[in-house]
């Protein structure tokens, strides 16, 4: 099994930062990708970002520019940077990762972007 536990959420100012952080424990080998979706309310949960080792990152059109995503050192962490927020990057925003087929998600951490 694997757990999957997200921090960094919290309320910014459109155009401000934040840096979302996920850690992954148990059975933590393989894990790959690993990324980002996001759920905003009344809309469906959406891929914002998704990170292969070595394959490279994949990117929603509308945060291109803005969000990065990185694996860190021991690669069972990813972290997204978010740049120039904007009120529609409201949302709960969920780490996943995939090993073999399956795909583990945390409970996700809410960002507010306030206008």
């Amino acid at each position: 099994q694997v757990q999957l536990v997200e921090s960094g959420g919290g309320l910014v100012q459109a155009g401000g930062s934040l840096r979302l952080s996920c850690v992954a424990s148990g059975t933590i080998y393989n894990l790959n990708p690993m990324g980002w979706y996001r759920q905003a309310p009344g809309k469906e949960r959406e891929l914002v970002a998704s990170a292969t080792t070595p394959a490279g990152t994949v990117y929603a059109d509308s945060v291109k520019g803005r969000f990065t995503i990185s694996r860190g050192t021991t690669k069972n962490t990813v972290y997204l940077q978010m740049n120039s927020l904007k009120p529609e990057d409201t949302a709960v925003y969920y780490c996943s990762a995939n090993r073999g087929g399956v795909t583990y998600g945390g409970k996700g951490t809410l960002v507010t972007v306030s206008s």
